[in-house]
């Protein structure tokens, strides 16, 4: 098994390993639970990998970030927006 292979599975799995909860939180509308300042850094920081790997050219880490920020910012998204109405679900 060649270094990218490994890459590659290890994107694989850490991504698909936030899907579930992102699902979770996206069908519920609850993000009570969700701390805003843990995810705006979190979302921050895969589009910063993604950037990363866009210029190293780096396939896992674009495919991991790139795939992991597309739910991540619909979660902060939705964490923002119940935030701003002042009533956290």
């Amino acid at each position: 098994m060649d270094v990218d292979s490994i890459g590659y599975l290890a994107a694989a799995l850490t991504t698909l390993s936030f899907f579930p909860q992102a699902i979770k939180t996206l069908r519920s509308d609850d993000t009570r639970s969700i701390s805003l300042s843990m995810y705006g850094l979190f979302t921050s920081g895969v589009a910063i990998w993604a950037v990363f790997g866009l210029l190293s050219g780096n396939g896992p880490v674009i495919l991991a970030n790139g795939f992991t920020l597309i739910p991540a910012s619909f979660v902060l998204q939705k964490k923002i927006r119940h935030r701003l109405k002042g009533g956290e679900r």
